[in-house]
C-alpha cells in the first residue's frame, strides 16, 4: 500500500480513537463530577455565576482527564496500527528524542 494510503488510513483511524476517547472519558468525568459535588459540571466556566474555585477546578480536571484519555487511545490505536502493517506511521516515527544521542547544548 502507497504511503498516501497509509497515511489516510492512520488519519481516520487515530480520529476515531480520539473522538472515542474524549466521549467515554468526558461521561466518566461528568458522572464522577456529580458525584463529588453534588452538581452538574459547569457548561460554562467562563461564566461569572460559576464560582472561580469550581470554573478552575472544572477546566483543571477536564482538560487533563480527556487529554491523557486521547493520548492514550493513540497510543493503543498507534500499537494496533503498527501490529498491522509492520511499522508505525510516518507521524509517529522517532522523533530525536533520546537522550543519549542528543547534542549538547552551548552556551
Amino acid at each position: 500500500m502507497a504511503s498516501g494510503g497509509s497515511s489516510k488510513i492512520w488519519s481516520v483511524f487515530s480520529l476515531a480513537a480520539a473522538i472515542g476517547a474524549a466521549t467515554v472519558a468526558k461521561k466518566t468525568l461528568n458522572t464522577s463530577w456529580k458525584a463529588a459535588t453534588g452538581k452538574n459540571p459547569p457548561a460554562n466556566p467562563a461564566d461569572p455565576d460559576v464560582e472561580i474555585w469550581e470554573a478552575v477546578a472544572w477546566a483543571a480536571a477536564s482538560g487533563t482527564f480527556i487529554q491523557i484519555a486521547r493520548m492514550l487511545a493513540a497510543r493503543k490505536a498507534a500499537h494496533y496500527y503498527a501490529k498491522s502493517t509492520g511499522h508505525l506511521p510516518a507521524e509517529l516515527q522517532k522523533d530525536g528524542q533520546d537522550a543519549s544521542k542528543a547534542s549538547t547544548p552551548t552556551s
